[in-house]
């Protein structure tokens, strides 16, 4: 296993470089100046300066080595400098900085990640909780009426899209009944039981909402390989041996089916983020999703360039993620 697992991150690494170069490629042929954000009256050799300074006119090889040593070398490790108050080596490194906030992009994402990983995260967990019982369930009373709801309402959950039922619940919800607020507050600190009420409901709606999309998805999916295993031989010899229904289902039928389930899991856990480009807009959460959007329509390349970089590293490490759990779920899968 340990051998895998380090085999699978050295390839890791040149898959990593080759998105990087592909990332900042693309992005640095993209319009954009750290200098458009300044007053106009700043004359041009002053902007040229800047330009110089930020490292703007070099080679395009050269801002790529460097940005690359700066993501992957230098961010890392001020960043566990702060997380554990100690200094390695001198502490003279260079940053990538943000051309919008004019400091290190790496503490600007850290200050909005809590509140993605909150929201986004709690909606992809109960998402999770929900699609694969669903799945399930649907999949062992194939045709019933529990199978039939479930289909409608993973159609719909699936095909509406979350811009459409985010404003919809906030109508309902907020506007009409008025059971929760209708943006989301960054700024609430959780003191008393009066403010984690409060926190409660103002994360209702958001997490409701991907919740309903993640678990559309999943749960179809799940009923789908539920019912491929139901129909082999090994389920029918289980029963022939008198196991009882549910250890058939739970232990055999459902452990098979999880393996493909487990690779959609894996490749939807990046898109959390990818959720919360909207789902923030519409709920004025002020996560990562927001700085994003906001930092695309500033054109604040660096830091868009470190977004989408993140975006794909969590993406090769889950992907890592869901090989290992395979061999927890099904024993024949062997990685010497």
């Amino acid at each position: 296993m340990l051998w895998f697992i380090g085999r699978r991150a050295a390839i890791a690494v040149p898959t990593l470089v080759a998105i990087s170069f592909i990332i900042f490629a693309i992005l640095d042929l993209a319009p954009g100046d750290p200098t458009s954000h300044l007053p106009l009256t700043i004359p041009r050799e002053v902007r040229e300066q800047i330009r110089e300074s930020m490292g703007v006119n070099d080679p395009f090889l050269v801002k790529w080595l460097l940005w690359v040593k700066q993501v992957m070398i230098h961010e890392p490790i001020s960043l566990i400098e702060q997380l554990f108050n100690v200094q390695i080596g001198s502490g003279e490194r260079t940053r990538v900085i943000s051309w919008q906030s004019r400091g290190p992009v790496v503490e600007t994402i850290a200050e909005r990640l809590p509140q993605t990983t909150w929201v986004m995260g709690l909606a992809f967990v109960f998402g999770i909780l929900i699609a694969v019982p669903v799945g399930v369930i649907s999949a062992y009373k194939q045709y019933s009426v529990f199978d039939q709801i479930g289909t409608f309402v993973s159609m719909v959950g699936y095909s509406v899209p979350t811009f459409f039922t985010g404003l919809l619940a906030i109508v309902i919800f907020s506007v009409k009944l008025g059971w929760f607020p209708s943006y989301y507050d960054t700024t609430l600190e959780v003191t008393d039981w009066s403010s984690f009420v409060a926190q409660i409901k103002q994360i209702v709606l958001p997490v409701g909402v991907l919740s309903m999309f993640n678990a559309a998805a999943l749960s179809r999916f799940t009923r789908s390989s539920m019912l491929d295993n139901l129909s082999e031989d090994y389920v029918r010899t289980a029963r022939s041996k008198g196991l009882k229904e549910k250890r058939v289902l739970v232990r055999h039928v459902l452990r098979n089916s999880l393996i493909p389930v487990v690779t959609l899991i894996a490749l939807q856990v990046p898109g959390i983020f990818a959720g919360a480009l909207i789902t923030e807009q519409i709920f004025r959460i002020n996560g990562i999703g927001h700085l994003l959007i906001s930092s695309i329509h500033g054109g604040d390349i660096p830091m868009v360039q470190t977004l989408s970089f993140l975006i794909a590293a969590l993406t090769v490490l889950f992907n890592l993620v869901a090989d290992v759990v395979y061999g927890m779920l099904d024993p024949r899968i062997r990685y010497d």
